[in-house]
């Protein structure tokens, strides 16, 4: 019995015929067992119907968009002639019952209920079947083998399940059908190659799975294809062959993102049917082929996070149905080419974390209809266009860590529609802020740090929406203005490397910041006059000077006590000949490189014996020492296949020599920065160097009390003797000292790792000023974790699953490594343990590993 509500008191009027409900009624109830036809869609809320299904003559049962809770009965086996049943998006839970058997059925609807449990194979027997929608359950275990059964299925959704294991081989059996929806699933192992016997396939989605192995599909299965979306598994190899003839003319949706598929793009044919097309986040390799163009009407592009290398093809201009064109984080370089100013359609463009160089070519500026613009993290150089008062709909503008110099347009503050943000950063922007930004109103983030911008903020300072605004590491000066103290107190460091930077008087959040002073004035309001500050200058310089002169002197008498002379070290006065000969008594074109004490040769004794020899020259205020020979003695003794082996040395009072056995492949240093082109470094590899770096590291600092870091540093220019290390890798505490510690070596390392993550040097040109990569890591990061903003962009596209959160706890370790409080930093035993276990951690806990 149906129970609806109120009662019908004519049963004539229903024998045979059927019962269509369109009002809202309070309680029917049914008994008529001729009823064939039932649509009570949209009208139960907080009661369900009662059923009690006699009704052995229904065909058609639609319960569809109701609240409809508890479980399928059993009963409902009792219609044995039910041909259409739609229970979808009600509140229904528990199993499909195996006992249902409803053999007829040709449409089954169950979708978006909390259906459990496994899929039953009864389910899949009917061979009448044609429409089977299940998604937006819960159902758990694998899909039934004997899926194959139902020869007449056109629609089969399993999407947003549980579902596991394989696809069944017998699916091929599925010949009519049309569309397959496996996505959001937990589906493992290969997709079958008996897909390839469905000719009339139009739409696959089997997005969001863990399968691998190859894409099967052939040529000759593909002729009705229309959607194919493999996004997030893990296929790997070359593109299909059927795409890559351009036989598969009808496709108008291609999304295979986030896979590990490789080898060179396909060489499109002319389609016109194509419309969106995301081959990103995988391997792609080798230049963007000029054919793309054949795809006339596509509107969509991204092929973003690959190795793609090479100009952009001129062809793109003919793409003028193109609205999104996304090529970030590849090996792109050259200029843009003009054509690109053609695809008058486009709204969003994404080229950031490429090569390319050149000016910004004005014809972006027909462009009208830009909605994104995002270059940041190339080479262009040249200054920022002044085409901007045209983009009447950009929301956002990212011309961030390029070659840009000049000053900020005033045209920018036309962008009336700029919200999500501006980030002109890491550039050379000379100059003072245009009063124009004021007009920026709906703008939310600023980013215009590591500049060399001048000024006071005042221009920008009353700009209400702003929410996040980093003016780090320019030359700022004045007050900050008062509606940016709250960001001063939560993030400080968006404010520093501004020495000119202050806050007003009154303003009590300076009292906690380490940053900004408060802005000094003398009792008439004025600032200290030119003469007072040159008078304060001069003498706070002299001061200084009579201080190191004192220091100096005392240094000197300590370095020239008597107790301090020692006889001098002779090493083999046989190989020190043979040396000397190979080198021609030190010649200078057998340099290879030059440091702070002294200059290093290479030394061919025989083909198999090639040595680099290190020529110390000492002041004379500072000669060889007991103490030097000891820990040369020391490190010669050491043997780890991390460290280079000392060979001989010999040292004299005034200078010495030290022979290491020649590294052919050169240095760590030369492989991150010096070899051209830069060989491409996978991230695997990076960590397997990082590691091993750091395992000898830690042997050399259990043998030796004091350590010299020049693993990774070949300084080009001679600095004093007294100064232990490298600038870039000295902390900050032994900066003017000659005493070295482990806390020192731990930091050295931390600078290191960076380089690692980043491939940019201890010092790099386009840092701004003198600051140095720690200080442009801490700025550029700003407080987020995302590794995406600092890392290598040859490694970018590895920023995903396991590889991501070690790239994230690696560059957390390196920070930690870095502290500019010694006390705040690991032991060199915590930093070996904690990189040791990192690997394995991350593939034990995955996300939830902190």
């Amino acid at each position: 019995m149906l129970a609806v509500g109120e009662r019908l008191q004519a049963p004539e009027e229903l024998t045979g015929g059927s019962l269509e409900i369109a009002c809202p009624l309070s309680r029917i109830t049914l008994s008529y067992k001729d009823v064939q036809l039932i649509f009570l869609t949209r009208h139960f809320r907080e009661t369900g119907p009662e059923i009690g299904f006699q009704l052995r003559h229904l065909r058609t049962l639609d319960l569809s968009i109701n609240e409809v809770a508890g479980s399928i009965p059993s009963e409902l086996g009792n219609c044995t002639q039910l041909e259409y049943l739609d229970l979808s998006t009600n509140l229904l839970t528990g199993e499909i019952l195996d006992t249902l058997n409803l053999k007829r059925l040709s449409y089954l609807s169950l979708f978006s209920n909390s259906l459990s449990g496994k899929i039953p194979d009864s389910l899949f027997k009917g061979q009448l079947l044609e429409t089977v929608f299940l998604n937006q359950n819960k159902f758990t275990g694998s899909i039934p083998a004997n899926i194959g059964n139902m020869t007449s299925v056109i629609f089969l959704g399993l999407s947003e399940n549980q579902l596991s294991g394989i696809v069944p081989d017998s699916i091929g059996n599925c010949t009519k059908l049309e569309e397959l929806y496996l996505f959001n699933n937990q589906l493992t192992g290969t997709l079958p190659e008996t897909l390839s016997n469905i000719k009339g396939l139009s739409y696959m989605d089997a997005n969001t799975n863990d399968i691998r192995g190859r894409i099967p599909l052939s040529a000759s299965s593909c002729g009705q294809l229309q959607v194919f979306i493999l996004s997030f598994n893990k296929f790997e190899g070359k593109i299909p062959a059927w795409l890559d003839v351009g036989n598969c003319s009808s496709l108008r949706r291609l999304i295979l993102q986030n896979n590990k598929l490789n080898g060179s793009l396909p060489d499109f044919a002319e389609n016109s049917s194509l419309l969106y097309m995301d081959l990103s986040e995988n391997s792609w390799s080798g230049h963007m082929p000029p054919s793309l163009a054949n795809c006339v009407n596509v509107t969509e592009i991204n092929l973003s996070s690959n190795k793609i290398e090479g100009p952009i093809p001129p062809e793109i201009g003919k793409l003028v149905n193109l609205h999104v064109l996304d090529l970030s984080s590849n090996r792109l370089y050259g200029q843009l080419p003009s054509q690109i100013s053609q695809c008058s359609k486009l709204d969003i463009l994404n080229l950031a974390f490429n090569s390319f160089n050149g000016t910004i070519p004005s014809s972006l500026g027909n462009l009208v209809l830009f909605v994104s613009m995002i270059l940041q993290g190339n080479q262009f150089s040249g200054g920022i266009p002044d085409f901007w008062s045209q983009f009447e709909k950009l929301l956002e503008l990212q011309l961030g860590a390029n070659n840009l110099g000049g000053k900020i347009p005033s045209s920018l503050g036309r962008l009336s529609s700029l919200e999500i943000a501006l980030n002109l950063s890491s550039n050379r922007l000379t100059g003072q802020i245009p009063p124009e930004l004021m007009n920026l109103n709906k703008l939310q983030s600023l980013d215009i740090s590591i500049n060399n911008l001048t000024g006071e903020l005042a221009s920008i300072g009353d700009l209400s929406s702003l929410l996040h605004v980093n003016v780090s590491y320019n030359h700022f000066t004045g007050p900050l203005p008062k509606k940016w103290l709250k960001l001063l107190v939560s993030y400080p460091n968006l404010f520093m490397g501004n020495p000119g930077l202050c806050c007003q008087e009154g303003d009590f959040s300076c009292l906690n910041s380490s940053i900004l002073q408060p802005c000094v004035q003398s009792s008439s309001g004025r600032g200290l006059s030119v003469i007072v500050i040159v008078l304060i200058s001069l003498g706070s310089f002299f001061f200084c000077m009579l201080l190191f002169l004192a220091l100096g002197y005392m240094l000197f008498r300590r370095r020239t006590d008597p107790k301090e002379e020692l006889p001098l070290h002779e090493g083999s006065s046989f190989l020190l000949k043979r040396v000397m000969e190979a080198t021609e008594n030190l010649n200078e074109k057998y340099i290879l490189g030059s440091g702070a004490h002294g200059s290093v040769y290479k030394a061919s004794l025989s083909p198999d014996k090639v040595y680099a020899v290190k020529k110390l020259v000492f002041s004379t205020q500072r000669g060889s020492s007991v103490s030097m020979v000891r820990e040369i003695q020391t490190v010669g003794k050491i043997k780890h296949r991390n460290l280079v082996k000392l060979v001989e040395f010999w040292l004299r009072s005034d200078c010495g020599l030290i022979l290491y056995e020649y590294m052919e492949n050169g240095s760590l240093h030369d492989i991150l920065h010096e070899v051209r082109p830069p060989p491409v470094l996978e991230w695997n590899v990076r960590y397997k160097i990082a590691l091993e770096l750091l395992m000898g590291l830690s042997i050399f600092m259990m043998t030796a009390t004091q350590l010299l870091f020049t693993v990774i540093s070949k300084p080009t220019s001679p600095q004093t003797s007294a100064i232990m290390g490298t600038i870039g890798y000295m902390s900050p505490e032994t900066a003017f000292t000659t005493r070295r510690s482990k806390e020192s070596d731990v930091y050295s390392y931390g600078v290191v790792l960076l380089e690692l993550i980043t491939r940019k040097k201890a010092l790099d040109p386009i840092f701004p000023d003198n600051i140095n990569i720690v200080s442009w890591v801490l700025s550029t990061l700003n407080g987020s974790d995302d590794v995406g903003i600092i890392v290598d962009p040859d490694i970018r596209h590895e920023i995903i699953g396991n590889a991501e959160l070690e790239m994230k706890q690696t560059l957390k370790l390196a920070l930690q490594c870095t502290a500019r409080e010694a006390s705040l930093r690991p032991s060199m035993r915590s930093v070996v343990s904690q990189l040791m276990d990192l690997r394995s951690s991350v593939r034990k806990y995955g996300k939830d590993y902190k």
